[in-house]
């Protein structure tokens, strides 16, 4: 089956952690199939082969099928997984949206773009180590940076506060949209509404 492209969701795999701010791409992904099997249109596939947990889906306004996927590698490793999994279905980079947590956007904030640098996104580095190229879509969602500076490994693996936490269906919601977009109307459309989502109200991360 050829595939329109495949959408992958960046956190870590098990229990310890759910919820937490590095595990955003998870939950958009989520998202993204929930809304997907709403339309009768999703299938759990077999991702063991390629380190993941892997999907096909269909989105709205569209008869093309897409992959979907969550690395099971950890975070750091994420393209061991990415990787070989465009290689089979021979998926161009272009045809790539990596969902991932930022640090320099504000809790709620959605920015979409292709290519640029890691910004020392673990993941994102290992995909692009991977992939020979940085030529890719990427969804970023905000979660801020720590109150206090150099603790960034507690605060990605933390989780976000009540004001961020009551705002996630909304961050959920825009982030699934842009999605959508993309696939119906194309990258410029996808990143003229991602870039100017905003929070619905003040945030505290």
């Amino acid at each position: 089956m050829n595939y329109a492209g495949l959408l992958v969701g960046l956190g870590n795999p098990g229990r310890r952690y759910e919820g937490t701010r590095h595990n955003m791409g998870f939950a958009v992904l989520d998202a993204l199939l929930d809304a997907a099997d709403r339309s009768g249109r999703m299938e759990k596939l077999s991702g063991n082969k390629f380190k993941c947990e892997l999907w096909r889906c269909t989105l709205p306004d569209s008869e093309r099928w897409w992959l979907a996927a969550k690395p099971q590698t950890f975070m750091n490793l994420s393209g061991e997984s990415v990787q070989p999994l465009m290689a089979w279905h021979r998926i161009a980079p272009d045809a790539l949206i990596v969902i991932h947590d930022e640090l320099d956007l504000e809790p709620g904030r959605l920015r979409f773009k292709i290519g640029g640098g890691n910004a020392g996104h673990n993941g994102l580095k290992s995909i692009t180590q991977h992939l020979g190229t940085p030529e890719f879509h990427r969804l970023r969602i905000g979660i801020g940076r720590p109150p206090v500076r150099g603790d960034v490994t507690g605060w990605v693996l933390g989780r976000p506060g009540s004001d961020a936490a009551l705002l996630l269906p909304d961050v959920l919601r825009a982030a699934v949209r842009t999605v959508h977009l993309f696939a119906d109307k194309g990258a410029a459309a996808a990143t003229q509404y991602a870039n100017s989502a905003r929070p619905t109200s003040p945030l505290r991360a």
